[in-house]
Formats: structure tokens, sequence, C-alpha cells
């Protein structure tokens, strides 16, 4: 189980309202009595502030808002001591405009610098119709008037990949951070660095899909080029023991997100589809097959996503309330149960829903450039709730407001109420979590997937033990089959005798089979 750490909303220190690396290290024991393995912390490194971090200025120094390279190594060793390994963010992609490289580049459009991104001369028009993720032309102008590339926000320059010494400039970056002790790298946009050689249009803009990019961004996206450069970092990792490579890959295909996973490229790729799937069972179910199918045919585990920063939170994603909130913990022992890697998204072991953000208060580039018409992504951005003070216990006492608002109702959903609570969200992820780390057959059995009804259900083969995750994802309560015994239920109202389980809806249960 690999946790995810928005840095910025876990934990601030010295008071400014902003999460830091000594805010991370002083949580670690909680994350160690969570039973996780590891720790993906988002961005740390100094940024021009347009992106929540991804666009960087420095990738080989740690943001002051942070704390500097010393808190980091601190924290690794730090965490090495409780059996926890921490993996870093890395955003190849593009810089900030703020980069030494950008700079060099608009002073000097003959400079080295400036063949480090896409540049093209003045003219009317953009070079051709690609589209920002963010909203609008994927094309600014310079002071000077020629065009630059930023899929993303215009104070993200693209980098230009067929450059060799952006390769080289980032290796150097990879044996930087394993050589103080990280176990690796989960990679921003892995699916990307390359481009159309030509510049041509794409066949269609950028549309928002169930699944991910897909062929109407063909000549943005997934060019084969890419392939070379994870194999390089792979080769890199294989020199340091016990590091992993995870890509960010949001390909509409998984059977092409599952290539970025061949033996000698990343370690892992994660698979979205559980976190972009509607609350129904055939949508579950075809998640979970075609992402043990694809990853099983390159012979990588699957990395299983049910929230990050990026998207809504779960618990409003499945209904919001207590619907939502039941699907969400029935959602987690689903995941739990999945052979591979799962991934969990600092809060959602809390419950916590989507935040309302007054839009005076909101920062997501997603919001100002697309005129108010996208939400954005601050809402799943909030600061964690460790206790039920006024603050949460985000902050010391005295502290500066929180870079983001934390809703007052907040207080309920606090660390240190749930662990108090035997039926909380909070004590069901950790429940999970141990019967995981002590059961084989999940995590890392042989799956299969079945559905009956509005009922789906995955069977895990250890060497010494089957597992039955099965979940009611209907309005009615069913009568499930069980020879064995349960090990742990979503909800309290499951019960069982005479071998047959009442499952509620929106409900999942493990059971034996004996």
């Amino acid at each position: 189980m690999v946790y995810q750490v928005y840095l910025r909303s876990f934990a601030d220190s010295n008071g400014d309202g902003i999460g830091d690396l000594a805010g991370l290290r002083s949580r670690l024991p909680y994350l160690a009595w969570l039973g996780v393995d590891a720790l993906w912390i988002n961005p740390h490194y100094p940024s021009g502030g347009a992106d929540g971090g991804y666009d960087v200025v420095d990738y080989r120094a740690v943001d002051p808002e942070y704390g500097d390279v010393a808190d980091l190594e601190a924290l690794v060793d730090d965490a090495r001591r409780l059996g926890l390994r921490v993996v870093l963010d890395v955003v190849p992609n593009h810089t900030s405009d703020r980069h030494p490289w950008f700079q060099a580049a608009l002073a000097d459009p003959d400079s080295s610098a400036a063949a480090r991104y896409h540049f093209a001369p003045p003219s009317d028009e953009p070079p051709n119709n690609w589209q920002s993720l963010f909203g609008g032309p994927a094309w600014s102008r310079t002071p000077d008037g020629r065009w630059y590339l930023h899929l993303f926000a215009p104070e993200q320059p693209d980098l230009n990949w067929r450059e060799p010494s952006v390769a080289a400039d980032f290796e150097e970056t990879l044996r930087f951070w394993l050589d103080r002790g990280v176990s690796g790298f989960r990679v921003d946009v892995a699916y990307g660095l390359f481009k159309d050689a030509g510049l041509r249009d794409n066949p269609g803009s950028y549309a928002p899909t169930l699944f991910g990019h897909g062929p109407e961004q063909a000549m943005t996206w997934n060019q084969p080029e890419v392939h070379e450069v994870w194999r390089r970092w792979r080769a890199i990792c294989d020199g340091y023991p016990d590091t992993m490579l995870v890509g960010e890959v949001c390909l509409a295909d998984l059977e092409q997100v599952a290539r970025y996973s061949r033996p000698d490229e990343m370690h892992q790729s994660l698979s979205f589809r559980l976190l972009k799937s509607p609350w129904a069972t055939e949508s579950f179910a075809e998640a979970v097959q075609s992402a043990l199918d694809a990853f099983g045919r390159v012979g990588a585990p699957a990395s299983w996503v049910l929230g990050n920063h990026d998207k809504e939170r779960q618990v409003t994603r499945f209904g919001g309330g207590t619907v939502g909130t039941a699907r969400a913990r029935a959602a987690a022992l689903l995941m739990l149960a999945l052979p591979g890697s799962a991934y969990l998204y600092a809060g959602d072991e809390l419950g916590l829903p989507q935040a309302a953000v007054p839009d005076e208060a909101k920062r997501d580039p997603i919001f100002f450039r697309s005129g108010g018409t996208r939400a954005g992504r601050d809402g799943c951005r909030i600061p964690m709730p460790w206790n039920a003070s006024a603050g949460v216990g985000f902050s010391p006492e005295g502290a500066a407001e929180p870079w983001l608002p934390i809703p007052a109702e907040w207080e309920q959903y606090a660390v240190s109420r749930q662990t108090r609570d035997g039926g909380s969200m909070l004590t069901l992820y950790r429940r999970a979590l141990a019967l995981r780390a002590a059961l084989p057959a999940l995590g890392s059995g042989d799956a299969t997937v079945g559905t009956r009804g509005d009922v789906l259900t995955v069977r895990s083969v250890g060497e010494t033990e089957t597992v039955r995750c099965v979940v009611n994802m209907g309005a009615g309560t069913v009568l499930v089959p069980c020879p064995g015994s349960v090990l742990l239920a979503s909800t309290a109202r499951v019960h069982h005798s005479a071998g047959s389980i009442a499952l509620p809806p929106d409900t999942a249960v493990w059971v034996t089979e004996d």
C-alpha cells in the first residue's frame, strides 16, 4: 500500500498555514500505525506556484516553504526506521516558466536553452490546434512574438525531449535523490514528454472522456520514443536496491498503459479505471478484469487507485452523504482485496468528502483558465483534520490561516476521533491493511472476477487460503453463500448464519473458503 501525501495539506509544523516536511516527519508514526508500506510525496521542489508545485524551478532542491534538503534526508531516515519507504514525485514533461532554462530561452532565441522547449516563429495563428488540459490553446506568445507550447498552464512550458541535454539533466536529478536514500519516483505525465515531431494537428481537440486521453490527442501523447526514456531510467534505478518507478499514464487504452510496465521499463503504471468508474457492477467488474488482463500480459502487477489530488473525493463521487460513505467503505475493501499495489490518497482513509471552496479562495489554474466553468481541484486538497480543535490540528496554535479554508464541520472526521471509534472509516482501513499484510491471498493471490445481478465477487487464491471479496452494488439486500468465516465487512449490518450472508446495499465483505 502506497500512501499519497499532498505535502502542502498534510501537516504544518511552523504555523505559516502550509504543510511542510517537518510536519510530515512528525506524522510518520501515524502512517506506520495505519499499516502502509510507502509514502509518495507530491512535488516538494521550488516552484513558480502556478499549479500546486507541478511547475518546477529547481529539481534538485526543496522549496523553502517546505524545508530544505536536510529535512528531506531526515524524513527518509525516520521513515526507514519505521519500515516506510519514501517515493518522490518527478515532473519531466514541463518546467516552470521561471526555470533558468526558460528564462534563458526568453532572453536569447538562439541559445542552447531555447532548444530545450517547443518554440515556433511569430505568426498570426498558433502552430497547430493543440489544446491545454487546463482550458484554451496549448500555445502562448513570448514577449518577442514567438509561440511556445504548454499542454497545461502557460506557466508550465513543455520540454523538448528530442534535445539530449534534457534527458541528461533528468538522469542527474534521479541520481541526486537516490543518493539521498529515496526509494523511487512517481513520474508525472509519463505518457507525455515526446510530441509529434512535425507538430501536426490533432485529429480532435481535448475533451474529458471516461477513461482518459484517446486517439483524438494522438499527436500530443504516447509517442513511441517515450519508452526509451523509461528504459534508461529503469537502468538507473536498478543500480539502487529496492527502488521503484511508477508512472502516471492517463490513456484510454489499458493495453497501452500496461506497456509502460514491461520488464525493462517502469515497475508500475497506474490504472485509473476504478477511480473513473461509476458505482455499477458491470463498470467495476470491467475495470478490474481489464486491468488484470492487460498487466498480466506484460508480467507486471496492476496498480489500483480510488482517489488522488486531481479528482473529486470518492465519498462525493459515489453520491455523497451516507450513501457515498457506504460505497467508499465498500470500494476500499474491494481495492485492498485485489492483487497488485494499492494507492491511498491522504484523507480518503478518513472518509473526507469533496469540500466546497469559495471562488475567492480557489488556487487551481483549471478554475481560472476555464473562466469558472470548471470547479478545479481545490476541494480535494483541503488540509488534513488531525484533531477536534478549532484548526483541526493541521497547524500549531496561533498559526496563520491555512492555505485553503478548512470546513468547520471537518472536526467530525479528525484522526483523533476516528481512532477511538471502532466503526470509523479509519478503523476499517487499519483492519483491512492488517489483514492484507497477514493473508497473502489478499494483494498477491490469483484473482478471478465474477458478477451476478448487482453482486460483484473477486475470488483470490493464495498458497494457503482463499478469500472472496463480495460487493453488493444494488439497492436491496442479497443473500450470499458463505461456507467459511467472515474476515471483515464494510458495515456492522452484515448478518452471517446457516452458511449464508445477508449483504445490505452498498456493502462489501471479505470471507474465507474453508
